[in-house]
């Protein structure tokens, strides 16, 4: 990718289908009655505009087919990824039709696990495959809710209606229940603090505004995040307003009016649009790296005494920690965060005087969270941005979500928009005894699940057992992707009786599966969601831009039709169709509307046209997160139990947990670049990916921008390739003693020494099922993650936990066959 982020010169290359491609699928469909068969008669051509997790767009529709797509007109920087939206209607890893592994149709749930992910699949007719899943269902019903693991998670499609996890739940729930999840991948740890030491998850909706911070800030301190790339797609349609405020902020940093920092191993798109100061910490190291800080602004009386005071409890504790009189009984000079984090002390010492010395946001990711005893970065953070006192300032204080979901946007004045599928409760067909476990586990505690049933596990004040699930249905996600340790994870999945998928892609989840149910894409549907999670800026209808294609059905037509087979359709549908339900939504929103004196078009109108745009209001351009509680602490209370920004919990030090203290701590990870004893010397980051949205499009012809010698590429640093012999576009194999990987090197002076990055999100592509340590083929990151939680307190994953050695790989290189069909007939 080009460096010159600023011209945005990216590749404007549209992703076409074949001929071939589309001659193959019009013959496949033309054995299916009504499979794209009405979308438009023989020659028409027309657009349709739609959206996606990585923009709003036109498609172009000829003959019924989805042939091409250009991005929506207003947006101001559009991601090149959305082509894969097209692409991935028609591509090789398309489920087609209903498929039963072999093994599991002659067997059923008796049959060997060990095939699983080996193909060998049975094209089946809908009513078998249908049947087959409602005759499992009930029978789990049967013995009890618990036995029953409800995969719910997951990014999912864009959409309101359409919400196949919320359907399935739903389900699930008229039926007798499931095992849930609670909490999720992407801040688990944050979530799981922020209540002690806010009150609330500070890290969602709405942060300081951007033109608040063009106005008032003058140090921009990005930790641990690289917001200009990952704005870029968001569960909901993206705007892309943000990358108005860069190209602003990039001018002021010319300038020389905005200073900006960046405490990352790895340089960043803004980083170096900005030409901002690169502090290169070692990962694992940033709460050292804060506490030298934090013992700077102490030890020079440079704090914001009265801040403390006034806005924070339990401060005097911390600073006995920082002196070291605390628990470890060492004090957290610059000196030895420096010999932590390997940043110089007198760096450490200006960062704390600059951050005092200049109104300072700062802004954090949130991988450091996202590793073994992640609880204690959201803590640390907010504590040290307490200690520079600027919280609630015009342009000043903290944000830990910039990177996400565009919030420094002014709002529009547009309406909430809801759901169209309330879950409910369970239904209660039989008694959930406590010696059977518990309702939900936090989810990234599944391979724990399936490990211990019957055995206890702490989260969060409580302790619970582990029921003892035997059958999952899964839809909406892909944990074969977002699940760490894959080799342990596809050991533990052998404990389900019966696993049931359904998706539109043969992802490695889906190929692990006994049943697999094809679903729609969103270019198959229509639906209804906003652009913008926070701009709020228009409500658009995600038009149907073709009919399903080879026998894919919507996830609400699949669920109604075993909601019929058990018995509980009339309840599981209210009598809505599809349409009925988007029309729902969008009244809701309209009636909203009507009240804060915005006009909106009918339904009807809004159907034709396909798009409700809204204004910004004045008064919305300029907002300071907790200005409120800065102008009056007691008016304006946090909601915790001393209405402060808590620095010390005494809820945290009732539960007594070692791995989580009552105030920001630094506790050795389990595996780290600082370990004296490294059987591999390396640190893995697995960070988000640049041309697609987890795993979703890895299986497209976006792939093409950024594979490197057919595989995911893995970045490197001049110095370590050198060591190793490795150039660029060589095969890499990198492993550690719980898998191994192939991937493709990129050198490049842009990540620290020690520091290799693998993007998250590759396809899992095992070479040989029957091998425990089988290698990855294409470059699936968690293969090589550890699986562990973060702490009793969150139970979160600590993916980014990861320790790994690479050298050249000049074995006989294996064929990527992640992206086609499964073996089946």
């Amino acid at each position: 990718m080009s460096t010159n982020v600023l011209s945005h010169s990216l590749s404007r290359r549209r992703f076409l289908v074949s001929s071939a491609s589309l001659a193959a699928i019009s013959a496949a469909a033309s054995t299916l009655p009504g499979s794209m068969s009405s979308a438009l008669a023989a020659g028409e051509t027309k657009e349709v505009l739609s959206a996606s997790h990585w923009g709003v767009f036109h498609a172009k529709v000829e003959d019924g087919k989805f042939v091409s797509l250009r991005p929506w007109d207003k947006d101001p920087f559009p991601n090149d990824a959305v082509h894969g939206v097209q692409d991935v209607v028609y591509n090789a890893a398309r489920i087609r039709y209903p498929m039963v592994r072999r093994a599991y149709l002659e067997n059923g749930p008796n049959a060997e696990r060990d095939s699983r992910g080996a193909g060998d699949f049975v094209k089946v007719s809908w009513d078998q495959a249908l049947d087959l899943v409602a005759k499992e269902i009930t029978r789990h019903q049967e013995e009890g809710p618990w036995t029953i693991y409800s995969g719910t998670y997951g990014w999912q499609s864009s959409g309101r209606v359409n919400n196949s996890q919320a359907m399935l739940k739903k389900l699930m729930n008229l039926t007798g229940g499931a095992v849930f999840s609670t909490g999720d991948y992407s801040k688990g740890a944050l979530a799981g603090i922020m209540p002690y030491i806010m009150g609330q998850i500070d890290a969602e909706g709405p942060q300081t505004s951007y033109p608040v911070i063009l106005e008032n800030t003058e140090q921009l301190v990005y930790w641990a995040c690289d917001p200009w790339k990952n704005n870029r797609i968001a569960y909901s349609p993206p705007d892309h307003g943000e990358h108005t405020f860069y190209d602003k902020l990039v001018k002021k940093t010319k300038a020389g009016e905005i200073d900006t920092m960046f405490v990352n191993p790895v340089r960043t798109l803004l980083n170096k649009a900005t030409d901002g100061e690169w502090v290169p910490v070692r990962p694992h190291a940033d709460v050292p790296l804060a506490l030298g800080i934090c013992h700077t602004l102490l030890t020079e009386d440079i704090y914001d005494k009265d801040f403390i005071e006034n806005y924070t409890f339990g401060f005097d504790a911390f600073a006995d920690y920082l002196m070291g009189k605390g628990w470890d009984k060492v004090e957290k000079t610059a000196d030895w965060a420096s010999e932590q984090c390997e940043v110089p002390a007198e760096q450490i010492r200006e960062m704390a005087r600059s951050f005092v010395a200049k109104r300072t946001m700062l802004v954090s990711g949130w991988s450091p969270q996202r590793q073994h005893h992640g609880e204690q970065w959201p803590w640390m953070f907010i504590t040290m941005a307490c200690m520079v006192g600027q919280i609630g300032l015009p342009g000043g204080g903290f944000c830990q979500r910039y990177h996400l979901d565009n919030p420094g946007a002014p709002q529009s004045n547009g309406p909430a928009l809801g759901g169209a599928v309330n879950p409910g409760r369970r239904t209660e067909n039989k008694e959930w005894p406590d010696d059977k476990g518990a309702k939900t586990i936090p989810v990234a505690r599944v391979v724990d699940l399936l490990e211990k049933p019957g055995q206890e596990f702490e989260h969060n004040g409580g302790t619970y057992i582990y029921p003892d699930v035997k059958m999952t249905y899964w839809t909406g996600g892909n944990p074969f992707h977002h699940h760490q340790d894959r080799n342990r994870m596809r050991e533990a999945w052998k404990k389900f009786e019966t696993v049931i998928v359904q998706d539109y892609q043969w992802t490695a989840t889906a190929r692990f599966a006994d049943i697999v149910l094809p679903a729609t894409t969103t270019a198959e549907r229509n639906d209804i969601d906003r652009v913008g999670a926070v701009a709020n800026r228009a409500i658009i209808k995600m038009a149907r831009i073709v009919d399903p294609v080879f026998d894919a059905r919507n996830d609400y037509d699949i669920f109604t039709a075993l909601a019929e087979r058990l018995g509980v359709k009339d309840a599981f549908t209210d009598g809505k169709t599809e349409k009925d339900m988007i029309q729902e939504v969008y009244e809701k929103a309209r009636e909203q509307a009507a009240g804060k004196k915005v006009d909106m078009p009918t339904f009807d109108e809004w159907w034709e046209t396909g798009i409700a745009e809204f204004d910004v209001p004045e008064a919305n351009l300029r907002r300071v997160r907790y200005e409120d509680f800065r102008e009056d602490p007691l008016m304006n209370m946090m909601p915790t139990p001393t209405g402060k920004i808590e620095i010390f919990s005494k809820d945290i030090e009732k539960m007594n947990y070692d791995d989580c203290p009552p105030h920001a701590s630094w506790i050795e990870p389990a595996e780290w670049l600082g370990m004296e004893d490294k059987t591999y010397p390396v640190h893995l980051a697995s960070n988000h990916p640049d041309w697609r949205m987890h795993s979703q499009l890895c299986s497209t012809t976006v792939r093409e921008k950024y594979q490197i010698n057919g595989r995911e590429p893995c970045l490197i640093n001049p110095e370590d390739a050198a060591e190793r012999g490795i150039e660029n576009g060589d095969l890499v194999r990198v492993f550690n003693g719980r898998g191994q990987i192939l991937v493709g090197a990129k050198i490049s002076d842009d990540i620290r020494r020690n520091v290799i990055e693998v993007q998250e999100g590759a396809w899992y592509d095992p070479l040989d099922v029957y091998d425990p340590k089988t290698i990855c083929k294409y470059g699936d990151p968690n293969v090589l993650s550890i699986d562990i939680g973060t702490s009793r307190l969150a139970q979160a994953t600590s993916a980014c936990t990861c320790m790994v050695q690479f050298e050249k790989y000049t074995g006989d290189v294996p064929e990527v066959t992640v992206f086609s069909q499964p073996a089946a007939e």
